[in-house]
């Protein structure tokens, strides 16, 4: 019996995919635990049909992160800090990816996922920082921060 499969099944298959598995298997455990449904034509052509529009979504989420780096990359997007700095030259308060995502916006109107933004550690020092971004797992892009001192 053909199946598409609506969840991962260890060793059997992965969701979306049409296979042809035995019948009793298909009908007392896959389709009654909702694992599986049977492959008629009009399931198959539904299957296609969300398989292109997810295409379709994954395509356009891949464009709008190549259109934030466009703009982060422009020389004139810089980010500016204004710090109050200690007699050893570093912050008081440290940088950290949430003020950065909530300044880029206030700045440049470009939102950025604070969880997107790549900090090892909160910035202390003031100066020019590069500070690398992964807006989709295929783009990456620099924001340019700008830390002066008060």
């Amino acid at each position: 019996m053909k199946v598409i499969f609506l969840a991962d099944v260890k060793g059997k298959g992965k969701k979306g995919e049409i296979k042809e598995v035995p019948t009793g298997y298909a009908q007392n455990f896959l389709i009654k635990k909702n694992l599986a449904k049977e492959a008629t034509s009009q399931a198959i052509n539904e299957l296609k049909g969300k398989q292109k529009s997810e295409q379709k979504a994954a395509a356009e989420i891949l464009a709008e992160a190549k259109a934030v780096k466009a703009q982060l990359e422009k020389e004139a997007t810089r980010v500016h800090f204004t710090e109050k700095v200690g007699p050893d030259g570093r912050t008081f308060g440290s940088i950290t990816a949430k003020k950065i995502a909530d300044e880029l916006q206030k700045q440049f109107d470009i939102k950025v996922d604070k969880r997107s933004i790549v900090l090892e550690h909160p910035i202390r020092a003031v100066g020019l920082i590069e500070v690398p971004v992964k807006l989709h797992k295929e783009v990456e892009a620099q924001i340019k921060l700008n830390i002066e001192e008060a």
